[in-house]
């Protein structure tokens, strides 16, 4: 799950980091008295939405104190289109206003989790305010990596590794410790997966303090988190993506027009990648679970139909803990309430394929049966050109 930077930046000073001083606007109304509580006369109007490149698509903006209440209501209500968020864009509903800074030098410090090593990864670069990933294409050395073993804090020669890249001095080295040890406790406290700070920035007065911040935290702790829970924006989600977790529906939409159904990510995974290899894209990410309920699936196909761009929807599923008989007889009644007229191929294995494959077969839909995922995917890809 996804936070807006006013957020990540309230958990940040609540651990003790040093972040911009700053007040977020929700409603046209409180423009005038929210602004007051600023203390400098320049001031950065920030467009609060879940995606990276605001400042290219006009939703970041330096100017005096004095003339922001104009340019906040022009802000409200822009549709910002950026790389991130796809040629549809997103709505401007909430805006972030931070004092301006004049800075003198610009870091990149990232923390999270690296499920390769199975330990906690420091990202740190010189070169921030960037994207990271041009970094590491175009100059890699400018970046270091410190990962560190799961402990209850970290020790002073952590922080050095972390932190000498960017050749702080005495009192910034003591902001810097602040930050690290933040970011880390958020991290296992909060159960969060990636924190970015970029820009972290030296002011001209010798100050170290994030300008800007990410979060983003795993869904599967929600449930022990109600604080972070509560920070869920609807307006930043797909409405089929909220309507999917109200299932427990791992459910992503992508651009595609191959609805998939898919028990397992991993071959979630694989289903998505033998669709392109056959010159076509995935419409969704959808993983129905290892013991999806007949209730679940109904769910799940409905959803997968009410992306107008899907036309046609492959179904692969390998009964373990599932059984197909459920799944078949999920689908059928779903197929059968939305009256479906685009082409359905379905591949079953495991767990009472059998009987699914009876189930699908009397169910007088036009249903293509498929005998493995290569046959599968052959097979909703021809029958949809």
């Amino acid at each position: 799950m996804n936070i807006h930077e006013h957020q990540a930046k309230e958990i940040l000073k609540e651990f003790g980091a040093p972040v911009t001083n700053g007040v977020v606007i929700l409603e046209k109304e409180e423009i005038e008295k929210k602004i007051q509580n600023l203390r400098s006369d320049k001031v950065v109007l920030k467009a609060q939405i879940h995606a990276g490149g605001r400042g290219k698509a006009g939703g970041v903006k330096l100017l005096n104190k004095s003339d922001c209440k104009n340019e906040i209501i022009k802000m409200f209500g822009k549709v910002l289109v950026t790389h991130q968020t796809g040629p549809e864009g997103k709505k401007v509903k909430r805006i972030y206003i931070q004092e301006a800074y004049d800075i003198e030098q610009e870091f990149y410090l990232s923390c999270l989790i690296d499920r390769q090593s199975s330990k906690i990864a420091f990202i740190s670069s010189t070169e921030g305010g960037v994207d990271i990933e041009s970094v590491a294409q175009s100059n890699p050395k400018k970046i270091k990596t410190t990962k560190i073993s799961l402990k209850k804090s970290l020790d002073e020669k952590d922080i050095l590794d972390i932190t000498k890249i960017f050749n702080l001095d005495e009192d910034q080295k003591k902001d810097a410790t602040k930050l690290v040890n933040a970011l880390y406790n958020i991290l296992i406290k909060k159960d969060a997966s990636l924190i970015e700070i970029n820009p972290l920035v030296i002011t001209k007065q010798n100050k170290l303090i994030c300008l800007d911040a990410k979060m983003n935290f795993d869904d599967n702790a929600l449930f022990r988190r109600p604080e972070i829970l509560s920070l869920r924006d609807f307006n930043e989600e797909e409405p089929a993506e909220i309507e999917a977790s109200n299932h427990d529906l791992a459910y992503i939409k992508l651009n595609g027009s191959i609805g998939c159904m898919v028990n397992g990510a991993g071959l979630a995974m694989a289903t998505m990648d033998i669709i392109k290899l056959y010159g076509e894209e995935p419409a969704n990410f959808l993983d129905v679970g290892g013991g999806a309920s007949k209730e679940q699936v109904t769910a799940a196909f409905k959803l997968i139909l009410s992306d107008k761009k899907v036309k046609g929807i492959l179904i692969n599923i390998f009964g373990g803990i599932m059984r197909c008989d459920v799944l078949a007889q999920g689908v059928v009644e779903a197929a059968k309430e939305t009256n479906i007229k685009i082409p359905l191929v379905v591949r079953l294995a495991g767990t009472n394929f059998e009987e699914g494959k009876k189930i699908l077969d009397k169910s007088g839909l036009k249903i293509l049966s498929a005998s493995d995922l290569n046959d599968a995917a052959k097979k909703i890809v021809g029958a949809i050109k």
